[in-house]
């Protein structure tokens, strides 16, 4: 059997009814297929992901231990099975332009850095169902003026639309966390294009709550984003909390003129 590696932030779901749960709960389409499972581990997620038969599995992940062990007991994975550190893996040599999906019960120490990787890889990602921390998937979910409202939260839902789906108790893994897990879905939005420069839209968001305290005209101004001709906007006296995606474009395109 495979043992837990602290240092890759292991924790092995083994709870089978949430497995089969986090499996059905990602959409039945004609046109997505292919599936990238993230960190599978022993596999406990795998067999329902296969056992639906509508999808076509890939899986990444960077455990040697796993990746025997998977070889041995989920032989028709053959060559989809790609032992690499997702954080640096090009999805384009195994999807090249195509949709798919992501799912998995995410390593705990990199889930926040997984959700930057779907943001790359959003003009192909139409689909992620995975098991978080409950704390991150609840600011993923959370929309404005929620104290867990975030940069996360408004970079995603950008994007994709955000939902909680339900809660997993730490007995549910070996070993178990500290902490309760929840599970998600975003689905990816009709959006081609922000209605802003994207790369100063992220720079506005991030400025804004990496000092969440103060007014966006404040945090603003000491990241040297300020422009004159935005100084006049209301949604400058306003905290970042208190902003939805659109008023974050809106003030964006303000500071780009």
């Amino acid at each position: 059997m495979v043992q837990p590696k602290k240092a890759l932030g292991q924790h092995f779901l083994r709870d089978q009814r949430a497995a089969e749960r986090i499996a059905s709960s990602i959409s039945v389409s004609p046109t997505c297929r292919k599936t990238l499972e993230i960190g599978p581990g022993t596999g406990v997620l795998t067999q329902f992901l296969l056992q639906r038969g509508d999808l076509e599995l890939f899986a990444v992940e960077i455990d040697r231990e796993s990746v025997v062990y998977l070889h041995e007991h989920y032989p028709q994975l053959k060559e989809r099975l790609i032992e690499a550190d997702v954080l640096k893996l090009d999805p384009s040599l195994y999807f090249g332009e195509e949709a798919f999906i992501v799912a998995g019960n995410f390593p705990y120490n990199i889930s926040s850095q997984i959700l930057f990787r779907v943001l790359d890889w959003k003009n192909q990602v139409s689909e992620v169902v995975g098991m978080f921390q409950k704390e991150v998937a609840e600011r993923v979910c959370a929309g404005p003026g929620s104290k867990t409202y975030g940069i996360l939260s408004v970079l995603l839902k950008a994007w994709f639309t955000a939902e909680y789906l339900f809660t997993v108790e730490p007995g549910a893994f070996h070993p178990p966390p500290k902490v309760r897990s929840g599970v998600i879905r975003l689905r990816r939005n009709e959006r081609e294009r922000l209605s802003c420069d994207q790369e100063l839209f992220v720079k506005v968001v991030k400025a804004g709550f990496n000092q969440r305290r103060k007014t966006l005209r404040n945090s603003l101004k000491s990241a040297g984003l300020l422009k004159e001709a935005a100084k006049e906007s209301p949604l400058l006296n306003k905290r970042p909390e208190q902003l939805s995606v659109s008023e974050f474009e809106e003030l964006t395109a303000l500071l780009q003129r």
